[in-house]
């Protein structure tokens, strides 16, 4: 088997989460000849800030919500996060496609999402009703919080132990697998088309999305940065 060098960008806690693109499909200059199919021009050229070109046209389809050639271009990337995490991003099922690491075939690594101190503290305030607390809850303090990941060490360390138990034990890996709590990271592959990303963008990007799924919009944002310039321009002014 043949290893891919892939880039992969740090995400979360110890640098074991991480977004890594593995290909660019299309292009900017084919979101323009898509868009010129009726009057058959095509792609005319890029100009500058004095004599604009077809970055005219761009904006004017970005901004009229002409979307449609934004489907002619977009990212492959490969993903590592917790299975929680994994599980928020498939709630964007159309456009886009997906291949998850499956525990049915390969055991999966012990590697578990171990949130901070200050990340637990984040919606203790109640201002974010989706981050907030059960009616009732305690005033969170550090103390608690420490007692508690302390105890999710433990629990991490004996769901692996279980895990581990009953696949030497001969249990069918589809089975053992029942104890994987959705703190274990699990990897993924997804791709969409531009259209798509930047949807993914406007809703993981919010302040009211979860915390830990913002931290790898942050870095598909960058992607799409990267290698979509003009467009990720248009995006950032009208977000």
């Amino acid at each position: 088997m043949i290893e891919e060098n892939l880039d992969k960008v740090p995400v979360l806690n110890h640098g074991d989460g991480y977004v890594a693109l593995v290909e660019r499909w299309g292009s900017e200059e084919a979101i323009i000849r898509a868009a010129r199919m009726s009057t058959d021009k095509g792609f005319q050229g890029w100009g500058t800030s004095e004599a604009p070109g077809d970055e005219k046209l761009l904006a004017f389809l970005w901004n009229n919500q002409h979307s449609t050639p934004f489907e002619m271009a977009g990212l492959t990337i490969e993903v590592q996060a917790p299975i929680f995490v994994i599980r928020e991003w498939h709630r964007h099922r159309v456009p886009f496609g997906y291949n998850e690491l499956s525990a049915r075939y390969t055991p999966m690594p012990d590697v578990n999402y171990r949130p901070t101190l200050e990340r637990c503290m984040i919606g203790s305030d109640g201002k974010n009703k989706q981050a907030g607390t059960i009616k009732d809850a305690q005033v969170l303090t550090a103390k608690e919080t420490t007692q508690w990941l302390r105890m999710l060490d433990e629990y991490y360390a004996q769901a692996e132990s279980l895990y581990q138990y009953g696949l030497q034990v001969g249990l069918p890996k589809e089975l053992a697998r029942v104890v994987i709590p959705v703190g274990r990271y699990s990897r993924m592959r997804a791709t969409g088309n531009l259209r798509g990303w930047l949807s993914f963008l406007k809703l993981r990007s919010a302040p009211n999305a979860q915390w830990e799924i913002r931290e790898y919009a942050r870095q598909v944002d960058a992607l799409i940065k990267q290698e979509f310039p003009r467009v990720h321009a248009l995006y950032s002014e009208t977000k």
